[in-house]
C-alpha cells in the first residue's frame, strides 16, 4: 500500500465522516483538479455526489487516493499501470486461491506426462 516514509509527510485523517474535495486535496496534497482527473481514471473512487453535484470523500476514498498517489508520484507508475496495479490488488484477493490450486493440478499433470514419455 503506501510507504511508511510518505504517511509521515501526510497530515492525519480527521474522524469525520465526509470530507470536501478541498479537505482532500490539503490531506492527500493533490490539487481537485487532479482529483477530478482520476475519478475518471480509476473507477474504484467514486465519490458521494450531492446538492449541484458537489462531492464528498469517505475515509476510504482519502486512503485509496493517498494509495495512488503513492503510485504515481513515488513508485513512478503511469496512469495506466497504476490502474492495473490497483485492479490487481482487488482481484488477487478473490482469486489466489484458486488460481494457485490450478497452477498445482496443471504441474501434476505435466509432470505425469514427462513421466510417460
Amino acid at each position: 500500500m503506501l510507504e511508511p516514509n510518505s504517511n509521515k509527510e501526510l497530515p492525519p485523517i480527521p474522524a469525520k465522516r465526509y470530507f470536501t474535495i478541498g479537505e482532500v486535496g490539503e490531506l492527500c496534497t493533490v490539487k481537485p483538479h487532479v482529483l477530478r482527473y482520476w475519478e475518471q481514471e480509476f473507477p474504484q473512487l467514486k465519490p458521494v455526489k450531492r446538492r449541484g453535484n458537489r462531492r464528498y470523500y469517505q475515509r476510504e476514498d482519502v486512503l485509496l487516493i493517498r494509495q495512488i498517489k503513492s503510485l504515481l508520484y513515488e513508485q513512478g507508475f503511469t496512469i495506466g499501470g497504476a490502474r492495473q496495479r490497483m485492479n490487481g490488488h482487488q482481484e488477487a484477493s478473490a482469486g489466489t486461491s484458486v488460481e494457485a490450486g490450478e497452477l498445482r493440478q496443471m504441474i501434476k499433470e505435466l509432470e505425469e506426462a514427462l513421466s510417460l514419455l
